[in-house]
């Protein structure tokens, strides 16, 4: 793949797997919008590629944000003029705080759905403008979508419902959406949240009995991005060494 002269805006690219995925859109010759909240990590991201003869720009988002949203494709369209990628990985995981549904503050939880599940819309319907046909987006998911286990396996759920909706809506546009669902993968984010002895016991009974990395993610979202999945939409990719299995 050569996407040189394409553009790809990724959300929370700042760390973690959104990094990755920057990394290796650049690698593969996108210009790439680092897209993130933070604005300390998002910028050394961002000035890393551009070190490595890469073409990046930082633009500080929340991607709750209708307001911010807006004010991240003005910057993209004066900078590049159009937008052919739009990966919405941010979410909140790392920090999260859980607490069962019966007693977690509906505020917070409030900005829970407002990032991990609205934020995907919020920045869809931002960016479309500047997106023609041939077009394409990759939503983040999880395979937590289908362990209830808290609300932020149901803002995954709700992900994967929300790409199926808006892959009809943008269907006609021929633009595509689609959405990866990482299993257990080899972040910060993950070792801070989750016990080593649990992510121990996840991986024994995966039938690829390893943790994921940003890599393995990035092949998928290179592919769903690509033009060799021209006739794929709506598709939820479990990426996952074998975690779920849904038949």
């Amino acid at each position: 793949m050569n996407w040189k002269g394409k553009v790809a805006v990724v959300t929370g690219a700042a760390q973690g797997i959104g990094e990755g995925y920057a990394n290796g859109l650049a690698a593969l010759g996108a210009s790439v919008v680092v897209a993130d909240i933070d604005r300390e990590r998002g910028e050394r991201v961002a000035a890393q590629l551009q070190r490595d003869g890469h073409d990046a720009l930082f633009v500080v988002v929340d991607v709750g944000s209708e307001t911010s949203a807006a004010a991240l494709v003005e910057t993209v369209k004066a900078r590049y003029g159009r937008i052919d990628y739009l990966v919405n990985n941010a979410a909140l995981f790392g920090k999260l705080d859980f607490n069962p549904l019966m007693s977690v503050d509906l505020g917070y939880l409030n900005k829970v759905i407002s990032v991990n599940m609205l934020g995907a819309v919020v920045m869809t319907r931002a960016c479309v403008p500047l997106m023609a046909s041939g077009s394409a987006i990759v939503n983040q998911s999880s395979t937590a979508a289908w362990m209830n286990m808290d609300y932020y396996s149901f803002t995954k759920l709700a992900t994967n419902g929300i790409t199926c909706v808006l892959a009809r809506e943008l269907g006609p546009k021929g633009i595509r959406v689609n959405a990866i669902a990482p299993g257990p993968t080899d972040t910060q984010a993950l070792r801070d949240k989750v016990p080593q002895a649990y992510i121990d016991m996840m991986v024994a009974q995966m039938p690829l009995a390893r943790l994921g990395t940003p890599q393995d993610l990035l092949k998928a979202l290179a592919f769903l991005l690509s033009d060799d999945a021209g006739w794929i939409t709506g598709l939820v990719m479990n990426v996952d060494g074998g975690q779920l299995m849904r038949a």
